[in-house]
């Protein structure tokens, strides 16, 4: 069963060694807040794991449930039963990351030239989701996670469909942080030299919702798919 705990926005990251920022200290982010609210801007999360003789890194849509089950949170993923990483990934430690790349950092030589970004590391044993409540609230989180709401508004899963997907878990305890912002750090005499330097602003974007050619004549789209194309992207300067 899952360690409960109720997780605190001023519980530091970097608990263990395995998840402690060495490189770029100044970077790292020690704010758990920080990591949930990048967690909850984020889509795709890709998750390494050793499968077989060798690792693999997928993406996997994902989730998070700060209240837990799990020491300080929950990260759930999913993915077909047939997926051989998800079942070399039960029970083995994985590491999921998570990145918002936020700008392109031109610098005044090759050297310095970098981006602007936030990212996260999380280090965990995975578990598989069983309980029948705790995975239907998994997969509404996920859905939810890609478009506010939506879960509400869809039929419930059919037994086929809840048997060909299967949920894992990772404790959000593990868990570091990196961000960088703002525009490039030159050497004194390459700035004096004249050249210019900054940074551009990189922002996802979402176009208007594209219906469906099967749809049903006079379909409207839905409230919670037009909120999603038109919510604006976080802003990070």
């Amino acid at each position: 069963m899952p360690t409960t705990s109720t997780p605190s926005p001023a519980s530091p990251l970097q608990p263990t060694a395995r998840t402690e920022v060495r490189r770029g200290r100044n970077r790292a982010v020690a704010d758990r807040a920080a990591l949930l609210d990048l967690l909850a801007d984020g889509l795709v999360a890709h998750l390494g794991v050793q499968v077989g003789d060798h690792p693999v890194v997928l993406p996997a849509a994902y989730a998070v449930a700060p209240d837990g089950p799990d020491r300080d949170g929950t990260l759930y993923v999913h993915g077909s039963v047939a997926a051989r990483w998800l079942g070399a990934a039960t029970g083995a430690t994985v590491c999921v990351t998570v990145t918002e790349l936020d700008g392109l950092v031109a610098g005044r030589s090759a050297f310095h030239h970098s981006m602007n970004y936030r990212s996260a590391v999380v280090i965990g044993t995975a578990r598989a989701v069983t309980d029948p409540a705790e995975r239907g609230r998994a997969l509404d989180l996920i859905v939810d996670h890609m478009i506010p709401g939506r879960a509400a508004t869809l039929r419930p899963s059919t037994r086929k469909e809840l048997a060909a997907t299967a949920v894992l878990a990772v404790p959000l305890h593990e868990a570091s942080m990196k961000a960088r912002a703002g525009g490039p750090v030159d050497e004194p005499e390459d700035v004096a030299a004249g050249v210019w330097g900054g940074h551009v602003p990189v922002r996802r974007v979402a176009d208007a919702p594209v219906p469906a050619a099967d749809n049903a004549s006079g379909a409207t789209v839905p409230a919670d798919v037009e909120r999603r194309a038109a919510a604006p992207a976080a802003v990070v300067s």
